[in-house]
């Protein structure tokens, strides 16, 4: 008995512990890869909470050996200071900010509960080890490996509790499915891309809503289980038009998610170097992104963002009914003229291949949301609505937080928050789009991530087109700047309007000495909590 109350206690230390390794699992969306080389990233910080528990349990697990009587007071003693440490860090971990908090969802729970059985097995295991390697009082040190192995137990309790992860989200899957099935009353649209999906997705539900009542997925669900959720519990008999947004960090995550929706219309924002983490390459990206245009059926239709690039490529080779959008008018079917930006918004003309005309203002900056516009405009054709419906959806459209969002401060200080991540595209449009603005323009940024092996050489681009855009460049992240620096020094950017800090709570400190009434502040970009280490 005492041997197992030693295992639960250290194992409930360990679980308590183990709230950081949970949440990073949580935001590298299970996947074991991605988790290690986050723990890889963030070096030491994974481990020390596993070897300060293990110190603290071998510390008073020697006590015992060495002050031998009232063995209950010691054995009492080292159980509750396992468990009060580890609720110590718990709570310390809870404390801290995070951009994206750890959501207690189903999953979380059930992993919760398969690592208190787990460990206290493998506690159990450890003890016996230690009574056979060390007759004389080796049970409780044995169990001085579980909190210093903690970061790879958090994995095995991941690996362990994956079949029954499998087996709920394929019963829940399966029911999202036949939902789908049974509304032969409802047109599917699936959207896709490296960048550009989310804004499309909002843009398109909007303009759609002028005409059909229209369910599109929420904020950036965009996985499987994500969509699936929204389909049962949001798509109501009511809805005409599901619009579905599709991620992607794997070959094949977007053959499944099709497996799901079944779309009867595919568009395609764009194609490049995101994500080449768990890519690697360029080839396979693209592989991945086509897969929905793949899925879409001999009478659907597919929609291309035409960047002159690997989309309007992928365009090309295209059997099916397809349409291109984008600003050209001598090869695009829609396509925007006489474009207008001021930082109240845009004005352009929206055209059709077969002549119409539609006069257009928006709230929206930067020529990419007008690409997006026009995308969508292309797909509302197809769907019937007029030219003067898509007019009146398009006034309605409202900028989607973090992604070049336009915020006025009562102080005068006007703000371009386009922090909810980066690509070198969007960076240029952004960079772009404050050129346009007068009094100091300043730019607070960590740089780019996910890039791979290409992170640097991406970062050095990125740092280039921003060193004419702003006089002063704040970058977040000492190592991770130095990229940056480079490509600002490349571009002929002052060396003495840079200043690196350590974090995004440093550079608003900055901010609140430099910025003065008249001046524009860009926010591009900013570090998910996995990457956050302010280095």
């Amino acid at each position: 008995m005492i041997h197992f109350i030693d295992a639960a206690a250290c194992a409930a230390g360990c679980l308590l512990g183990a709230r950081t390794l949970i949440h990073w699992f949580q935001l590298e969306s299970y996947q074991f890869p991605g988790y290690f080389r986050t723990l890889r990233r963030q070096g030491i910080r994974g481990w020390i909470p596993g070897l300060m528990l293990a110190l603290i349990w071998g510390m008073l697990a020697a006590l015992e050996v060495f002050l031998p009587g009232a063995e209950w007071l010691w054995r009492v003693l080292r159980w509750a200071g396992m468990i009060g440490a580890g609720l110590l860090m718990y709570m310390r971990a809870k404390k801290q900010k995070a951009k994206k908090k750890l959501v207690f969802t189903p999953r979380v729970k059930r992993l919760y509960g398969v690592s208190a059985v787990v460990l206290t097995l493998v506690g159990l295991g450890l003890s016996a080890l230690g009574r056979g390697l060390f007759p004389g009082g080796g049970a409780a040190g044995g169990l001085v490996l579980l909190p210093l192995l903690l970061p790879l137990w958090t994995a095995l309790c991941g690996l362990l509790a994956w079949p029954i992860e499998k087996g709920i989200s394929e019963m829940y899957f399966r029911d999202a499915q036949r939902i789908l099935r049974e509304r032969t009353d409802l047109t599917r649209i699936g959207i896709t891309g490296s960048w550009g999906k989310t804004s499309v997705k909002f843009i398109l539900g909007t303009m759609l809503a002028e005409k059909y009542p229209t369910l599109v997925t929420p904020a950036s669900f965009n996985t499987p289980m994500g969509v699936t959720k929204v389909i049962r519990t949001q798509l109501e008999p009511g809805h005409r038009v599901f619009v579905a947004e599709m991620g992607a960090r794997h070959v094949g995550d977007i053959k499944e998610m099709c497996r799901l929706v079944h779309p009867h219309m595919g568009l395609l924002t764009s194609v490049g170097p995101q994500h080449l983490d768990t890519f690697h390459t360029q080839e396979r990206i693209t592989k991945t992104k086509y897969e929905l245009m793949d899925a879409i059926p001999a009478d659907g239709t597919c929609f291309f963002a035409d960047d002159g690039g690997i989309v309007t490529e992928l365009w090309e080779k295209t059997g099916k009914e397809k349409v291109l959008a984008g600003m050209d008018p001598q090869r695009d079917d829609v396509w925007a003229e006489d474009l207008r930006s001021t930082p109240e918004g845009s004005r352009f003309t929206l055209c059709f291949r077969e002549g119409e005309r539609v006069s257009c203002e928006t709230e929206l900056l930067g020529e990419l949301n007008i690409r997006n516009i026009v995308l969508c405009a292309a797909v509302c054709r197809k769907m019937g609505l007029t030219g003067q419906e898509m007019a009146r959806g398009i006034r309605k459209l409202r900028p989607v937080e973090h992604r070049l969002e336009l915020k006025r401060n009562p102080g005068g200080i006007t703000v371009l928050d386009d922090a909810f991540n980066s690509n070198i595209r969007g960076a240029k449009q952004a960079f772009r789009v404050l050129k346009e603005f007068p009094g100091t323009r300043i730019v607070v940024t960590p740089g780019m991530v996910e890039l791979g092996n290409r992170e640097a050489e991406m970062n050095r681009a990125f740092g280039e087109a921003m060193a004419d855009c702003c006089d002063i460049a704040i970058l977040v992240g000492k190592r991770r700047s130095e990229a940056i620096r480079e490509g600002l020094e490349f571009g002929g950017f002052p060396e003495e309007k840079m200043i690196v800090v350590g974090s995004l709570a440093e550079a608003a400190e900055r901010l609140k000495a430099l910025a003065k009434p008249g001046d524009t502040i860009l926010f591009e970009n900013d570090l998910p909590d996995n990457y956050n280490d302010a280095t």
